[in-house]
């Protein structure tokens, strides 16, 4: 199926450039934050990766990467139950970890990684997310770094996808309705 960008995206909600400046201010405050400290910043695959990539790019203290692949959406919605696809490869006991999520909707996914890692036994555990959609949270869980706050409207691009698709614009877009309405 050929992505139609004129009829499919009804607005863009964060430019290109934006994104750009948003990368820096988090990279910035959170170089900052961990200066002299081995920062762990760790992803959520899939929708954060793109996001994790150049936010990397702006942080300057000590750090390294993992990825975490978990799901609690089927198509629009929130099932409510976390599913495991993918664990760190690092043992997280005594680390400072970042989770850089793409947008904190319900909350139940991050809570659970949050979670998982304290009872791992992390020195420290942060979240840092571009978009955060505060009128959907269903668990009682907050960001640390936050890029944007977005309203409650379903959004593609930049990492964010629906149905695997739209990952690749190099914007944030709201989907127009017709075409997830009815699937």
């Amino acid at each position: 199926m050929k992505l139609d960008l004129k009829n499919d995206i009804a607005e863009v909600l964060v430019s290109k450039e934006e994104l750009q400046e948003i990368c820096h201010r988090l990279g910035q405050q959170i170089s900052k934050d961990y200066a002299g400290k081995k920062l762990y910043l760790v992803s959520v695959l899939k929708g954060a990766v793109v996001f994790l990539s150049d936010l990397l790019r702006e942080i300057t203290c000590d750090c390294q990467i993992d990825f975490m692949a978990v799901s609690s959406y089927e198509g629009t919605k929130t099932t409510g139950v976390v599913r495991f696809k993918k664990d760190l490869d690092i043992n997280p006991e005594g680390c400072d970890i970042l989770l850089v999520e793409d947008i904190l909707d319900s909350g139940i996914t991050l809570n659970y990684l949050k979670n998982i890692l304290a009872d791992r036994n992390a020195a420290s555990i942060k979240i840092c997310t571009l978009l955060d959609k505060p009128e959907n949270r269903q668990a009682d869980i907050t960001a640390d770094y936050v890029g944007k706050v977005v309203p409650d409207a379903f959004v593609v691009g930049y990492g964010l996808d629906y149905d695997e698709k739209y990952r690749n614009l190099p914007f944030v877009g709201v989907l127009a309705p017709h075409v997830y309405e009815n699937k």
